[in-house]
């Protein structure tokens, strides 16, 4: 769908976030007369309303299917499950649905993007692409989920388009030339319904992808892309992989993984993805690799706050799966560690995580959130042997951690879920956290490079 088919249609746009206000800017520039209807929060109206010209009609809730009908086509924020019934019946009785992310695909149909996705490793591996194209030479953009709605760069040109996707995005996507999958495990179960829809939608991305390039490591990712006819891989001996401390290319060894600015294996992997999709954008992946020496870590993802009363803080408040926190636990070694858990409950299988932590447990977890319950049942069925706490919030979870976490150790944030039943996003789940433990917030910063240069 392109925006001249919205130019005669009633439209609405459903949500007030980023990507929805890119998307009214969007539809201003092209129509500035036109009506239109917006459905936000109760909390977000106020705002809308003040943001908005009198040709724009705000309601404060959430619509239902009449209210749905009574439009041709709804701009829906991304956040907003596709699989809600209110929606499936307003589609059977003939109302489109479309997003910023789809609206722009649409109206640039012959932009190079390499697209990445996964469950996690998205974020840092679709900015390791913009800095090293850049570190090439070639005008890139750094957009998407990541934190800059395409919508936002609605017009402008760059000569590759480094676009992070989400689950909710990737059945939005056009053709893309690099599709990147780097990893794929069970989240989101409350948007997508399902693990097995969750999988689907995720690879959904393999359908617009000239070519895909997925994690040899994960078979998982194997199986469900094995059909794909230009299916490319990392993580094995004869692409991009970690060996022996070095990322290497095949039998060479490229580039020392322990001189990166990134904690943990997993994000020398997400280097290696990194670098095998520029190769695969036409791009000297080998030039361009020693550029992630100068890569900036993005916030929030095992970010080293520093040390209080010999205590190391480190946030990793990005971390909403329980295979994230595993990995964020892994990169620390061997150092005694105060694991904080838990948030939003989605519902996910802890079980599996539980018996990790039995075989290598930290010295300490301490739960708190929505899941505090469900996270602490599981470590109990698993008998995992460390000092084991549950606290009502992140600043007990805080105090708590500070009270008994050994000299010398670590205390890490990673939740291994959301953060909507306390925060409004990770990043402010984050903030929290640094300043709860005497840091100055602001000092964190914000993800770097968004946008084109």
């Amino acid at each position: 769908m392109r925006f001249a088919e919205l130019e005669s249609s009633d439209v609405a746009i459903w949500g007030w976030g980023r990507e929805s206000r890119a998307a009214l800017a969007a539809l201003r520039r092209r129509f500035p007369e036109k009506l239109l209807t917006i459905y936000c929060k109760h909390d977000e109206a106020e705002r809308a309303r003040a943001q908005t010209d009198a040709k724009v009609r705000v309601i404060a809730d959430a619509p239902d299917t009449d209210a749905l009908v009574a439009h041709d086509i709804v701009i829906k924020s991304p956040g907003i499950s596709a699989y809600k019934p209110e929606i499936v019946e307003a589609q059977r009785r003939g109302t489109r649905f479309t997003s910023g992310t789809a609206l722009w695909f649409s109206e640039n149909p012959d932009a190079r993007v390499i697209a990445v996705t996964g469950t996690k490793g998205k974020s840092t591996t679709t900015a390791m692409i913009a800095h090293c194209g850049r570190a090439l030479g070639v005008r890139t953009a750094l957009a998407g989920n990541i934190g800059m709605p395409l919508l936002e760069l609605d017009g402008q040109h760059a000569e590759l388009w480094a676009i992070e996707l989400s689950s909710f995005q990737t059945g939005d996507a056009g053709t893309v030339e690099v599709g990147v999958v780097v990893s794929l495990e069970e989240e989101h179960l409350d948007w997508h319904g399902t693990r097995e829809r969750y999988i689907a939608d995720k690879l959904k991305l393999a359908d617009v992808s000239r070519t895909l390039l997925v994690d040899a490591r994960s078979p998982l990712l194997m199986q469900h892309t094995n059909a794909h006819p230009h299916r490319v891989t990392f993580g094995d001996a004869s692409g991009w992989h970690v060996e022996h401390g070095a990322i290497c290319q095949g039998a060479e060894c490229v580039l020392e993984s322990n001189g990166l600015p990134l904690q943990g294996a997993h994000n020398a992997y997400n280097a290696c993805a990194a670098l095998a999709a520029l190769e695969l954008f036409g791009l000297d992946a080998r030039a361009a690799a020693s550029a992630l020496r100068t890569f900036k870590p993005l916030p929030h993802r095992l970010q080293r706050l520093g040390i209080h009363h010999g205590i190391e803080w480190i946030d990793d408040s990005i971390a909403t799966t329980p295979a994230a926190s595993l990995a964020a636990l892994r990169s620390i070694g061997d150092r005694a560690a105060t694991l904080i858990l838990g948030g939003f409950d989605r519902g996910l299988d802890w079980d599996g995580f539980a018996r990790e932590l039995a075989a290598h447990p930290p010295h300490a977890v301490i739960a708190q959130g929505a899941n505090a319950a469900r996270i602490l049942e599981a470590l109990s069925r698993a008998g995992v042997r460390a000092c084991i706490e549950r606290v009502d919030d992140l600043q007990n979870a805080v105090v708590q951690a500070a009270a008994i976490t050994l000299p010398g150790g670590v205390v890490l944030l990673s939740p291994g879920a959301p953060s909507f039943d306390r925060f409004r996003d990770y990043a402010e789940r984050g903030r929290t956290f640094a300043a709860l433990a005497g840091f100055d917030a602001a000092a964190l910063g914000e993800i770097e490079g968004l946008g084109i240069t």
